[in-house]
């Protein structure tokens, strides 16, 4: 039950405070006073889309506290230990805050502990509910039909809706596995010719991972063999020179023998000798290597095409496979394995076909399970729905609810998430008219009456302590507005009802009365809300009937409310 509302710089309220009761609690106003304020801030305040705009002008936030009596304690308390907002000694009482900021980011809190907007909405779906006018959209849209009816028949069936959808997403997950593996068979095919040629193109090629680099050098020194020769032919004339009257050798040779003429004259000549003796032996290994390098250096032409014809067919593999021998590679480790699943498919799909077969036969059996139990519910939900409505000035209403698939072929069924039905809430206002779609009959007096019929209903069957309902004497007045008013007296018996109302009817049965008023306050438009006083009702019920307090509109109300009373038993 909702018991405090408090909001703080919100829309046109700079800052307000309402106590709400148990019982009929209506709220009444002028057009324009901010009723549907009051509404988008409870909204907010159970988890609904927050929206800086709300936020009053010249403010930084916006701030909404909602206070819950719990009535479900266990429950409530399972759910809020899973979030952890329950530090283990339970609630039955919730503290909800919300705030929103100048900046768009808004924050939620739960007696105390701070929640997301999802985990805020989980909290609140089962304390209140309210309905305004969009809610005959929802109403008027039979994809929402079967879920009205499955929240009508309660855990057994909502347990069935639970498997059904499990199972369905299997079906679904084990499908969709077998669709990725298993090819149209000419698909397949010259999938896998396309693998064998590629495998034997790569094969055939006997790559290895730093061949690229040594056939680029090798390249090099074939292309620019003569130079190399030549050059290095040069230098080993120089260093060694057989053919040379002085070479360097043969100088540094002159040297050596220079310096040991001289060595014991001074221990300095020693180191001069030993770097000479150094260099000369140095000298002479490296003209020997250059020597035999002279000798191996092949002028064949045939080699250099050969290593050419070797670089242009790793090319024309990277185009096909990869930027480097090491890419092509491993597109072959890839494809090869590839292959291999191939050969392994039809293992694979023989068995993802027979776990199909096991899921689709038990998905067939509780769905058809749950269609039945569904078509025996929906008996009992339209003789409920049609006794309520019956009672709401709608005495040649017929109701059903309409299964689309009754005549399928059982092995032709298709399956949704939530089964095998197809269903739509079809009615007749009228004696003699056919059953239609709401959509096509419904006017909006009936659509106010048919969507109280389904909270009365679902209330009960749900658990929910509050509900709030804005505009639901849309199109009525008169003997169906007393009788409205009326049903939502006998709904308060067992759920705490917020109303929002202009009809003097529904206002008269109130047991606890508010006016919604619009002020000016510093050069500012306020709204304000105040619970009104037995005398202050009788006004307020004057304003609805005319407009105007006369003496006959004022008497008018006072035995309004004397008859409410008197319904109600006071």
């Amino acid at each position: 039950m909702l018991l405090e509302l408090e909001i703080k710089d919100f829309a046109l309220i700079d800052q307000l405070n309402i106590s709400f009761k148990e019982g009929l609690n209506i709220l009444s106003g002028e057009t324009g006073a901010g009723k549907s304020i009051i509404i988008d801030a409870v909204n907010m305040a159970i988890g609904e889309r927050a929206d800086r705009s709300f936020i009053r002008s010249g403010c930084d936030k916006a701030s909404v506290q909602a206070i819950f009596h719990v009535k479900n304690i266990e429950d409530m308390n399972q759910v809020l230990e899973e979030y952890g907002v329950n530090d283990g000694e339970g609630y039955d009482t919730l503290i909800i805050t919300r705030d929103i900021y100048a900046n768009g980011r808004s924050t939620c809190r739960v007696n105390g502990v701070i929640v997301t907007q999802s985990v805020l909405k989980i909290i609140t779906q089962k304390l209140i509910d309210i309905h305004g006018q969009h809610e005959h959209q929802y109403l008027l849209n039979p994809s929402f039909h079967m879920d009205m009816l499955d929240l009508y028949g309660g855990k057994d069936i909502l347990d069935l809706v639970s498997n059904v959808s499990v199972l369905y997403h299997e079906l679904q997950t084990v499908q969709e596995k077998l669709d990725s593996i298993c090819f149209d068979e000419a698909e397949k095919q010259k999938r896998i010719d396309l693998i064998k040629f590629q495998l034997d193109e790569i094969g055939g090629a006997n790559l290895f991972p730093e061949e690229e680099e040594e056939l680029k050098k090798q390249k090099k020194i074939l292309s620019n063999s003569e130079k190399i020769y030549q050059s290095l032919s040069n230098i080993h004339e120089i260093l060694y020179g057989e053919n040379s009257e002085s070479s360097v050798l043969d100088r540094i040779y002159s040297t050596v023998n220079a310096m040991s003429n001289i060595l014991p004259l001074d221990e300095k000549f020693m180191y001069f000798n030993n770097v000479l003796e150094e260099t000369q032996y140095k000298l002479e290994d490296i003209s020997r290597e250059m020597r035999t390098y002279i000798d191996h250096i092949d002028f064949d032409s045939k080699i250099l095409e050969e290593v050419e014809n070797r670089l242009d067919l790793i090319n024309t593999l990277k185009r096909k496979y990869g930027n480097t021998i090491e890419e092509i590679l491993l597109y072959q480790q890839k494809i090869e394995l590839e292959l291999r699943d191939f050969e392994k498919n039809d293992v694979a799909i023989c068995n993802l076909k027979q776990e199909i077969d096991v899921k689709y036969n038990e998905l067939k059996k509780q769905s058809l399970k749950l269609s039945l139990l569904r078509k025996s519910i929906a008996i009992d939900f339209e003789q409920k729905l049609t006794d309520i409505l019956q009672t709401l000035n709608m005495g040649k209403v017929q109701f059903k609810v309409s299964f689309t698939n009754e005549k399928e072929i059982q092995t032709d069924l298709k399956f949704t998430s939530k089964g095998i039905d197809q269903l739509e809430f079809i009615i007749s206002t009228n004696l003699g008219e056919p059953l239609k779609s709401l959509s096509k009959i419904a006017s909006g007096g009936e659509m106010s009456r048919i969507m109280l019929a389904f909270k009365t209903i679902l209330a009960d069957v749900d658990n929910i302590s509050t509900l709030i309902f804005d505009e639901i004497d849309t199109g009525i007045s008169g003997r169906t507005a007393q009788i409205i008013a009326e049903r939502l007296h006998n709904l308060s018996e067992h759920h705490q009802i917020i109303c929002i109302t202009h009809l003097p009817q529904i206002a008269a049965m109130a047991d606890h009365h508010y006016l919604i008023e619009k002020i000016e306050k510093e050069n500012k438009i306020n709204t304000i809300v105040k619970k009104l006083n037995d005398l202050e009702q009788v006004h307020e019920l004057g304003r609805l009937l005319d407009g105007k307090l006369t003496d006959i509109t004022l008497q008018h109300a006072e035995e309004m409310i004397r008859q409410a009373h008197l319904r109600k038993g006071k």
